[in-house]
């Protein structure tokens, strides 16, 4: 069983001499409690070529203190991490390992670094005792164990907030600690520091560095490519631990990495991505089922909760739970199978690989402003086509077809333009701001549309077990109501996207 909780911390630089200031001074801190000396003993997992720390994920066994175990600490935000825990094992838990195989995937984790700890501890409480945050002074020695068995020293400081405390409370310590003198770390963590400071002559890390200014079509199109990629591998274990949005939002960077493999076919060979490209619908299709379920049952449930209670005829809200039940049984175990299937990790491979040795195509050396207009604006025309053959049909099943695959062209337009906005600018990010607009009006007629199917065979199972269909019958029809809505308002949403002027800008 594995245990999460968010980490927020800051670290500084100290040494055996650094003195601290008064921090009863800091306000909202009445009393600083020495809470003893604890012997730490920390080994740190990870492949022989650091993929985890190249991700900024630690990975650890620890003994001694009051949180002996397994440590798992995934990156949120610069300062931030999550922290997922397993009980002390002589093994890596299932739980841990596989929130980390979308990183590490085939290669074994191995223990590459011991860090001993000697760590004062005191707690910084208000006037009831309550903890506000951990202040821990700690004498490390890190050594390696591999490539040599360096050996490296320090003294650190770290404030770690406690729950429930502002972060405001961070910057208040904050600032009367480096008016002592006592500076930010350079290293974000303890394992990048011991990493750095033994790696074997002549392999040390250079100094972080500002990527190169994106110049070419090819170093836009890549750095969009390699920005959803890391976005799929960040989801990966946020699916796993069934958090919020995290299907959505793994599924999202799936379709975007596809769409761009076709927006920009001109670039990047398609020979080698088109493969890819149909392994990540697979992917969005196999995570969608999940997802879709969940936001259908949840607009039938809004739906019903908006009808007066004189109209819910039956047991409405029960069969709806018993529908969505059988529906959703088993959803997440398969997106969770999905993620630990060999056909989903050599698709983590492939992109790989293509990020490593990119197959770029002649235009791919052509100034952004000069390749990526055009592309973007034959996704735009492919979406006029689709919009104006929708709206040239009569109202029925054969236009319901057309606005969804105009839907999907809207889409894929939007997501041209995002991808384009790093290199063209405010004129990119209105254009995709205007097709979102248009996807938003087309997503809404869809969704009723599949509304409408539910409700359908809602009605027949209610009708079978002899309930009232009539709340049923009611909501089909509100949902007709709703997507005619839609189809009305779409000739005027369209007509401010294919504004002229908004295609121009793009300079193409």
């Amino acid at each position: 069983m594995a245990d999460t909780k968010r980490e927020i911390e800051r670290k500084y630089e100290a040494t055996p001499r650094t003195a601290l200031p008064d921090l009863t001074k800091v306000g909202g801190v009445a009393q600083v409690v020495d809470k003893g000396v604890a012997e730490l003993d920390a080994v740190y997992y990870d492949t022989r070529d650091l993929r985890l720390a190249a991700a900024s994920i630690t990975l650890r066994r620890r003994t001694g203190g009051d949180d002996a175990g397994w440590h798992l600490k995934l990156p949120v935000a610069p300062g931030i991490r999550d922290e997922v825990t397993a009980p002390l094992s002589d093994f890596l838990p299932r739980s841990l390992a596989a929130l980390v195989r979308a990183r590490v995937r085939g290669a074994a984790t191995v223990p590459v670094m011991r860090l001993l700890s000697r760590r004062e501890l005191r707690h910084l409480a208000d006037a009831d005792g309550a903890l506000l945050a951990e202040l821990s002074r700690d004498a490390v020695r890190a050594e390696r164990l591999t490539d040599g068995g360096r050996v490296a020293e320090w003294d650190e400081i770290e404030v770690e907030l406690a729950d429930g405390t502002e972060t405001a409370f961070l910057d208040a310590v904050d600032k009367k600690l480096r008016k002592a003198g006592i500076e930010p770390a350079a290293s974000p963590s303890k394992l990048a520091r011991a990493l750095a400071e033994t790696a074997p002559e002549g392999e040390r890390p250079p100094a972080p560095q500002r990527p190169p200014r994106p110049r070419t079509a090819g170093d836009h199109v890549l750095a969009y490519l390699r920005e959803q990629v890391d976005a799929l591998l960040v989801h990966d274990p946020a699916v796993r631990r069934d958090l919020p949005d995290s299907v959505h939002q793994m599924r999202v960077a799936s379709r975007r990495l596809r769409s761009a493999f076709r927006t920009y076919r001109k670039i990047v060979d398609r020979s080698v991505t088109d493969p890819m490209g149909d392994e990540l619908r697979w992917l969005a299709a196999e995570l969608g089922f999940a997802r879709d379920q969940e936001v259908l049952a949840e607009r039938l449930r809004s739906r019903i909760d908006e009808l007066p209670r004189t109209l819910v005829l039956g047991p409405v809200r029960g069969r709806l739970r018993t529908w969505a039940a059988a529906r959703g049984s088993g959803t997440r175990r398969r997106a969770v199978a999905v993620l630990d299937s060999k056909r989903y990790l050599a698709l983590l491979d492939s992109l790989e690989a293509l990020l490593a040795d990119p197959p770029l195509l002649k235009a791919a050396d052509v100034p952004a402003e000069k390749t990526l207009p055009k592309a973007v604006l034959k996704d735009y025309d492919r979406l006029a086509q689709r919009v104006e053959t929708a709206l040239s049909l009569p109202a029925g099943e054969e236009r319901d077809l057309a606005l969804h695959d105009a839907r999907k062209a809207a889409k894929r337009a939007r997501y041209a333009g995002e991808a384009a906005t790093t290199a063209l600018g405010k004129p990119a990010k209105r254009f995709a701001k205007r097709m979102k607009a248009v996807q938003t009006v087309l997503g809404d007629h869809q969704d009723s549309v599949v509304a409408r199917e539910a409700l359908r065979n809602l009605a027949i199972q209610a009708h079978a077990a002899g309930e009232s269909a009539f709340t049923w019958g009611l909501l089909y029809g509100h949902e007709e109501s709703a997507a005619a809505t839609r189809e009305r308002e779409l000739p005027q949403v369209w007509a401010k996207a294919a504004d002229p002027r908004v295609r121009e800008a793009l300079g193409a």
